[in-house]
């Protein structure tokens, strides 16, 4: 695949460890401006000041929010669009399976938030820093599954798995829309399976397992956010496991689902 090699500045979300940290590294060592994105403000200034040190001309910022938590999403926002006045490339990665606590105070599902409403919010209140030419990465999964709205309003408990592939599905459907709402007038919208099982804290956590390669992951987010072969992908899915585009769960081909959605999402968020 060919990149664009233009410098780009790029947000990560998730970006203190696993994919987004691999992606990080490797879209600093090219020479583009990274904002590095995480919960712990330590951590970040220690993962910040590492890529300082491996990359001679780092160009690296700090963001620290808790995407379970809605208001310090838009508190997020607001701190980058003072400090920046255009984003190339935003990569919604930061994602949960396993926590302690699975409810927010407000009575949501962590899992929900984190994976689904707290990049919709996130994307919305970017879009008047990314213009048509900029791309916004969502981290989806190959496990997807139905939404159920209540579960999604925080009025039916869920266990971890069943609640992370509902989650990565209503990303997934989200993405479409918003590609079919800005149509080509906006920035393209691509929905990403990174690939299955690989070595990150949530493989660990939920799997027991090492994982295959972080790598796979993080060539295949650069791929989607720099390569001339995904600027027309707005609105599409791509399965990493296959490496191709594909098709995902059955419910991104009924309008009424994802409409459904949509006004779930858009409900929760006003209320915050």
């Amino acid at each position: 695949m060919q990149a664009n090699t233009a410098q780009k500045t790029i947000l990560i979300t998730g970006a203190t460890d696993g994919i987004g940290l691999a992606t990080a590294n490797k879209l600093v060592a090219m020479g583009h401006e990274v904002l590095l994105h995480g919960r712990n403000q330590e951590k970040l200034n220690t993962v910040a000041q590492s890529l300082k040190q491996l990359h001679r001309n780092a160009k690296v910022d700090t963001f620290v929010a808790d995407l379970s938590e809605l208001n310090e999403v838009n508190s997020l926002a607001d701190a980058i669009s003072t400090r920046y006045k255009n984003l190339d490339i935003l990569i919604n990665n930061a994602g949960v399976l396993k926590t302690p606590n699975t409810r927010t105070a407000a009575g949501l599902d962590v899992r929900f938030v984190v994976n689904t409403l707290a990049p919709y919010q996130l994307t919305r209140r970017l879009l008047p820093l990314l213009g048509e030419q900029a791309r916004i990465i969502n981290l989806s999964s190959a496990a997807q599954a139905p939404v159920n709205i209540s579960a999604l309003n925080g009025e039916l408990p869920l266990e971890d798995m069943e609640a992370y592939a509902q989650s990565k599905l209503a990303i997934t459907l989200w993405s479409q829309h918003l590609a079919t709402e800005f149509n080509a007038k906006g920035p393209a919208i691509i929905a990403v399976n990174p690939g299955s099982l690989l070595a990150s804290k949530m493989v660990k956590e939920g799997f027991g397992i090492a994982g295959n390669d972080i790598n796979i992951g993080a060539n295949i987010l650069i791929d989607a956010a720099l390569d001339e072969s995904f600027a027309t992908a707005s609105g599409k899915y791509y399965d990493n496991d296959a490496k191709r585009f594909a098709t995902p769960q059955h419910d991104a081909d009924n309008p009424v689902k994802i409409k459904e959605l949509i006004r779930a999402i858009e409900a929760i968020l006003a209320s915050v």
